[in-house]
This record gives structure tokens, C-alpha cells and sequence, in this order.
């Protein structure tokens, strides 16, 4: 297999996802940080070398660079029992991932940045009037989740799956952003579950 690098902003749960799939798959990677407070990802280098969207993460694969985290996991994943057999449930799975990307993150993990690395005191005033739209979102994601795990104790099929993987990644370090995990104990159950995983690997590690 090609050398894996992957081109990350450590603190990220879109790149922890990635870290995280390669652990559990005993997948080594070569890390790379930049910093994007700092503007690291929109220098001229990375710009015409890594990503020309100016993002990360980024997993490099040989001389190849795939960007958008989900589906990095899904490179990593493909063949693996982190994707299901059942096509139904390869339907499920990117459902889920999906919902990630667009119910879930914009508001679960852009919280988290605000406030957390970025201090609602420095928000532009649009940001600011964003937060309880953001919010009550988050929240409603963060219910639908609850509700589906309340019966199951995984996302998707009888165990766990790249659903599971890329929605634990800020969904676990959503109080950082202002969300209360004890409201949704079926959450906080389903969290301990990924942690037993073999091969688990915190976010910061």
C-alpha cells in the first residue's frame, strides 16, 4: 500500500475522524499539523501542493491528495468491516454521513470552534447572531442521534460502522461547544461503546 500522510489541524474532529479510522483499522498514517488560526492552509504552498480549496484535512495517499474527511474514512474503510456488507446498510451508513456533513457539523462543530478556540468575544456580529439558530440545530441533531440509539447500539447494522466513527468525532466533544451530553444518556452510552473499541485513540493523543 501507498504511504499514508495526513495533512491535519490536530484539534479538528473532521481529522480526528480520519486518525481515528486508521487506528481502529491498525492503518498507520504520518501526521502533518498546520495551524489554521494561523493561516497555514492558504499559503501559496498548500494551495498549489495539498488542497486548492485551501482546507483540511487531507489525506495523502502516495502522490495523491483526497480532501473532505468522510470521504478519506471511506478510502481507509473500503473492504473493511467498518463498511457494511448489506447494501441497504452501505445506503445507511453514508445517510448517516451525510447528516454529518450537513445537520450535524455546521452547527455542533462550529459552535465548538467559536467558543472554544475562537472566544465568542471575537465573533463578527453576524457570527454572534448565529449561535442560537446554531444551537437549537445542534440540538435537534443531537436528539435525532439519542432517538435512534435509545434502541440500537449502532448507528447503522449489528456493530460499529463509519456512521458511528464520523459522527463520535465532534459529537463527543460537543459540550465544548455549549451542548449538554447528559440530556441524551442513550448518547453518552453510545460513546462509551467507541471508546472499548480495540485500537481506540483519543483526539488528543
Amino acid at each position: 500500500m501507498d504511504d499514508l500522510i495526513l495533512h491535519e489541524y490536530a484539534p479538528s474532529g473532521n481529522c480526528y475522524k480520519i486518525r481515528l479510522t486508521a487506528a481502529l483499522l491498525g492503518q498507520p498514517i504520518r501526521r502533518v499539523h498546520y495551524d489554521i488560526l494561523k493561516g497555514e492552509t492558504r499559503t501559496p504552498a498548500f494551495l498549489a501542493n495539498v488542497n486548492a480549496n485551501g482546507r483540511i484535512p487531507v489525506l495523502q495517499i502516495g502522490a495523491r491528495f483526497l480532501p473532505e474527511s468522510n470521504a478519506a474514512c471511506y478510502w481507509l474503510a473500503s473492504g473493511s468491516p467498518l463498511v457494511p456488507v448489506d447494501r441497504f446498510d452501505q445506503a445507511d451508513m453514508l445517510r448517516w454521513m451525510f447528516f454529518e456533513q450537513y445537520n450535524h457539523e455546521p452547527n455542533v462543530a462550529t459552535l465548538r470552534f467559536w467558543r472554544a478556540f475562537v472566544g465568542e468575544g471575537a465573533l463578527s456580529e453576524a457570527q454572534r447572531g448565529q449561535i442560537a439558530g446554531k444551537q437549537a440545530a445542534g440540538e435537534a441533531a443531537l436528539a435525532l442521534m439519542a432517538d435512534e440509539l435509545e434502541s440500537r447500539d449502532w448507528l447503522v447494522g449489528a456493530g460499529p460502522s463509519l456512521a458511528d466513527i464520523c459522527l463520535f468525532a465532534y459529537t463527543h466533544v460537543a459540550d465544548e461547544g455549549g451542548f449538554d451530553l447528559a440530556c441524551w444518556p442513550a448518547i453518552g452510552r453510545w460513546i462509551a461503546r467507541i471508546k472499548a473499541l480495540p485500537g481506540f485513540v483519543p483526539l488528543q493523543d
